[in-house]
């Protein structure tokens, strides 16, 4: 049961971390342009 009040805190903690990263990603305009992205994969010539 001692455990909990370690998993809790440091659960709510991971979760803040992740909503973090992923707000840094959008503001960085990770996921601007996704369609492009996708097209440039498919379009490149092979290296060999």
């Amino acid at each position: 049961m001692d455990i909990l009040y370690l998993l809790i805190p440091l659960s709510a903690v991971l979760v803040l971390a992740i909503i973090g990263v992923f707000g840094w990603a959008l503001h960085r305009g990770q996921f601007d342009d996704l369609q492009r992205e996708g097209e440039r994969i498919l379009d490149e010539p092979d290296a060999g």
